[in-house]
């Protein structure tokens, strides 16, 4: 059944409490390779409850990871899933993120747009607590064959790498267990798991999910850029370019600008196979 845009935007926003705890919080920095080494006082800002601060990207799990494709159920919206994948995402927080805390989530299908062959959705999520917004998240969704209907193509949010030497570059590698760490906080799709699945989906062996790439770099960049500081950061976003695997390492290359840092991330080990790409971390 084709996307019916009109239905899709004009549908009430879901809404939904949610809430976390600072075990929360830890366990999904845990899950993004935090604490290593354990003692290291920069990663107990990450892991010890009396010294935590929290991730921007946090905001795509809490609640147990039902950010990101929270308006997938909205009317209008009837697609096989098979044919879905998750192109990009964006975080804008609007304040530091509160290490316990309860909030009110409404998600909604904010944009349809038409690539050809396939559909983008975007996905909306805004939380809100007592004290106002918290976070904005919008996941990008492809639809392959669901293109073709006549709507508007949409923004380019490509960017261009300089043509200068990165500013740094910095190697994260991916623990074994990683991807089974990660899922805890609420991704619980067999793909990062189990390699039956993984065979049947054409790859050899489970695959990292595209979101912990997407912590683990924003936390390469706020260590590395950012002073350690997560207050900085305002927005976060990228494309997802490529997979990696458990195992693999990261190669985080960053360019620093007034205001903003632009990164690309590649598969070390594979010849720097591209996995993040338009990648943008703006700050204070």
């Amino acid at each position: 059944m084709p996307i019916d845009v009109s239905a899709a935007l004009a549908a009430e926003p879901r809404r939904a409490e949610i809430g976390w705890h600072h075990k929360d919080v830890q366990l999904y920095h845990l899950g993004l390779g935090a604490g290593t080494p354990a003692t290291d006082p920069d990663e107990l800002r990450y892991t010890l409850e009396s010294r935590l601060q929290v991730l921007p990207s946090f905001a795509t799990v809490a609640g147990a990871g039902t950010a990101a494709f929270g308006g997938m159920g909205a009317p209008g919206i009837d697609v096989d899933l098979a044919a879905v994948l998750h192109g990009g995402q964006t975080v804008r927080v609007h304040r530091p993120i509160p290490v316990t805390g309860r909030a009110v989530q409404t998600s909604k299908v904010a944009a349809v747009y038409d690539k050809g062959r396939a559909a983008v959705i975007v996905l909306r999520t805004e939380a809100s607590d007592d004290d106002g917004p918290l976070w904005t998240n919008d996941a990008q969704i492809f639809v392959r064959g669901e293109g073709g209907f006549g709507g508007e193509r949409g923004p380019s949010a490509r960017l261009t790498v300089p043509e200068r030497a990165p500013d740094r570059t910095v190697e994260r590698p991916i623990r074994e267990d990683q991807a089974l760490l990660y899922r805890l906080s609420g991704d619980w799709n067999p793909l990062h798991a189990d390699p039956a699945f993984a065979k049947l989906a054409g790859f050899d062996r489970p695959i990292l999910h595209g979101l912990c790439t997407y912590g683990m770099t924003l936390k390469a960049v706020t260590d590395t850029l950012l002073d350690g500081d997560v207050s900085r950061i305002t927005a976060y976003r990228t494309r997802f370019a490529g997979v990696v695997f458990p195992g693999e390492t990261l190669r985080v290359r960053m360019w620093a600008e007034e205001g903003r840092v632009q990164v690309t991330v590649a598969a070390a080990e594979r010849d720097d196979a591209p996995v993040l790409a338009d990648t943008l971390v703006e700050h204070a």
